[in-house]
């Protein structure tokens, strides 16, 4: 499959510039900005409006709760994810509130959420890094999650900082061009033939 650096079609700006940055520096997260980013989040579209998400965040001035998410992170994420100043984990409800049948669209609508949630994060000027490195089991006991709630991402957050405070192998990551997939690649205007 083909990929390509370059924007084949017009798109916003926030789309054009967001990328997922190990580099963080220490300047805090205002409150306001934050309150913008769980704003975004509540207006992302939901299967019957379940809203099925949740979020459990800190700033590194409540460490107690930014500890308490920081622990769960894979070694390799945590060492450059220790320097973000918000952290957030993020849940899903898995059953529906209407009539407590599982909702089998709750991770796809966490998704749509999030994704809002780092559109508005890239407009405010901060970097949203998601990470699915985490230990589930240790999340679940160390920030006593309700059984009828999971966990699914962490989102690593803060305002861009120095490249060249990060690990050497992570450097080169970091100056890495975006590429995606061509938009011919997986958008298709006919049935498929065969395999892609």
């Amino acid at each position: 499959m083909r990929k390509s650096t370059e924007f084949e079609s017009a798109i916003l700006d926030v789309i054009k510039t967001r990328k997922s940055r190990k580099a963080y520096s220490d300047r805090p997260v205002e409150d306001e900005k934050i309150n913008s980013l769980f704003e975004a989040a509540r207006w992302a579209p939901s299967s019957y409006n379940e809203q099925p998400w949740g979020y459990l965040y800190a700033t590194k001035a409540n460490f107690q709760i930014w500890n308490g998410i920081a622990s769960t992170l894979y070694y390799s994420n945590r060492i450059w994810a220790r320097n973000a100043q918000l952290l957030i984990m993020s849940f899903v409800r898995n059953h529906f509130l209407h009539n407590g049948q599982q909702n089998s669209s709750a991770r796809y609508d966490l998704g749509a959420a999030n994704a809002f949630l780092s559109l508005e994060a890239e407009h405010l000027g901060l970097n949203v890094h998601q990470i699915g490195g985490f230990d589930l089991n240790k999340a679940r006991s160390a920030l006593n999650i309700p059984c009828n709630w999971d966990p699914v991402v962490v989102l690593a957050i803060g305002y861009p900082g120095e490249i060249d405070a990060l690990p050497d192998n992570l450097k080169s990551r970091e100056l890495d061009f975006r590429e995606r997939y061509l938009c011919n690649e997986f958008a298709r205007d006919q049935f498929f033939q065969g395999p892609i």
